[in-house]
Parts: structure tokens; C-alpha cells; sequence
């Protein structure tokens, strides 16, 4: 992601959704350096069960 295209615009941040629950996340400035790694939009949606992901997953 090139800084000189944000220029403050929040609406031009990337997003992908959460592996959990689906629900948007938003590019952050703390996941800089491993954006393509992130798959959880937090703690609770990493540390739920395999079982109750499989139900959400549209694939």
C-alpha cells in the first residue's frame, strides 16, 4: 500500500473480511508489515472453535 495515495482519506483504505465472522476489516497502520497475514478481525473471532468458522464459510 503506497501512503502518498491515503492522504487522509479513510475510504480509500483496503479491506477484506474476517475468516470468523465475515464482518469488513479495515486496513490498520499496526498491520503494516503482515496485512496479507491477518485473518481475524480480533481475539474472540481467532479463538473460536474450527467448527463454528466452518458454519460461516461461504466456501
Amino acid at each position: 500500500m503506497q501512503m502518498e495515495s491515503f492522504r487522509g482519506n479513510k475510504s480509500f483504505l483496503p479491506s477484506k473480511p474476517c475468516q470468523a465472522c465475515g464482518r469488513a476489516m479495515v486496513w490498520r497502520k499496526a498491520w503494516a508489515k503482515n496485512w496479507e497475514s491477518v485473518k481475524y478481525c480480533s481475539d474472540a473471532c481467532r479463538k473460536k472453535p474450527a467448527a463454528t468458522r466452518a458454519r460461516h464459510d461461504p466456501a
